[in-house]
């Protein structure tokens, strides 16, 4: 039995680190060109060299996204930036665009290339063609079902690689117009305005005024708005279907959303791979998956069909706020040190969320700034604190609260 890597997302250098901790096999990141996330933070070459050794001294992978829809201007420094691509030792370049294909084996023709599912592909052909062009991987079309990718893993010959959670995007594997229409910033070169997320109207032409009721609230309509993947649930086809790799999509999204969202995959890979007959999804899973800020999610066209429910017509949703981070114990005066993300206050009961273990409402003693050292009763965020703990909490700890009035558990409610 192959067991898929688990490939994340970073935006930066501290969720990088948060999902290496929380089991990932591999990290994607952006460079600050070339990249289908402008806003993500991304990283400069120097960044990259170190993201990448911290990859590599963790026994891990690091892959760098060069999934623009390429210019002409685009060329002039390409080959250039490349060169430092290969110099750091990056394992990987995830790229859409043949043009920019072809300037990488002509730069550095060592350097491994896998085609971004921007490239929509979506049958066995199209994977041996970026195959015999010198790609080393595919990521498969968001639009396949369980049955199709299985068969082009089986036939193919190249590695196949699939996203299993996260955002999905309303155009056809991502190649979306909307943004540079309405506010000329162009999606395809990583500008995206989210366009499909904004709240609208319809009215039909011949009757003004009178507006489309379906699915509408005081807030408009989200006509555009796709839910969220999420196969967590069916970690035994994706085995099963033989891909080398499963995608959790999220450059960028919180430190938060890449560790929990690791996390589950990997316990969900771990224990299927060991025991297959005695798998069982874990409840606990489905609490993790609803902490984190999403959409409602879908299962997309995993399970064949058209995927008349992918749309969405709700805003974001989430039972917890990602209040702080364990970032140190100061074992002399017995205080773990925390670094505040968003207010904190004693009280309220908190989890602790590692990479091996969760505490569940927690409530905090005392708090001290760290700055002053003094008392305090609520933190906000960029701010400092110690709390008084006779031992470390986990490392790599987040800290977290439940939203007033969310679900408390939501393990017995359908997913889809």
């Amino acid at each position: 039995m192959k067991k898929p890597e688990i490939l994340s997302p970073a935006g930066n250098m501290e969720r990088l680190e948060y999902a290496l901790a929380y089991g990932a096999d591999a990290v994607y990141i952006g460079g600050r060109d070339y990249s289908l996330r402008a806003k993500a933070g991304n990283f400069t070459v120097e960044d990259i060299k170190k993201a990448t050794d911290t990859a590599h001294a963790a026994g891990r992978k690091l892959y760098v996204t060069m999934n623009i829809f390429a210019r002409n201007t685009d060329f002039k420094e390409m080959a250039a930036y490349i060169r430092e691509l290969a110099e750091a030792r990056v394992d990987a370049v995830i790229v859409a665009d043949p043009g920019v294909m072809a300037v990488i084996r002509d730069t550095a023709p060592h350097l491994r290339i896998h085609v971004s599912t921007q490239a929509n592909i979506t049958n066995t052909e199209a994977v041996r063609f970026w195959g015999n062009t010198g790609a080393a991987r595919v990521v498969l079309a968001r639009e396949l079902s369980a049955t199709e990718i299985t068969e082009i893993a089986r036939d193919s010959g190249v590695e196949t690689e699939i996203f299993v959670h996260g955002a999905m995007c309303i155009a056809y594997s991502g190649r979306c117009l909307m943004s540079k229409f309405l506010a000329d910033r162009d999606g395809n070169r990583g500008d995206c305005a989210h366009s499909c997320r904004w709240k609208y109207h319809l009215v039909e032409e011949k009757r003004p005024g009178r507006l489309h009721e379906d699915e509408q609230d005081d807030r408009g309509v989200h006509f555009f708005n796709s839910k969220d993947l999420s196969l967590i649930r069916h970690v035994p086809e994706i085995v099963k279907s033989g891909v080398d790799s499963i995608k959790i999509e999220g450059r960028m999204k919180s430190t938060h959303y890449v560790a929990a969202i690791t996390k589950i995959y990997r316990q969900a890979i771990d224990r299927y791979c060991a025991d297959p007959d005695g798998y069982e999804v874990d409840p606990e899973w489905l609490d993790e998956i609803e902490k984190v800020s999403h959409r409602a999610y879908s299962t997309g066209f995993f399970l064949g069909g058209r995927g008349e429910e992918v749309q969405d017509y709700a805003r974001y949703e989430k039972t917890h706020d990602f209040v702080g981070l364990v970032t140190g114990y100061d074992k002399k005066r017995g205080l773990v040190e925390v670094t505040v993300r968003n207010r904190l206050s004693l009280d309220e009961p908190i989890e602790i969320l590692g990479a091996g273990s969760l505490v569940k409402d927690f409530m905090i003693p005392e708090m001290f700034d760290l700055k002053r050292y003094d008392s305090v009763t609520v933190s906000h965020a960029g701010y400092r604190v110690g709390v008084p703990s006779p031992e470390p909490w986990p490392e790599f700890g987040i800290l977290r609260r439940r939203v007033p009035g969310a679900a408390i558990d939501s393990r017995d409610a359908p997913l889809f």
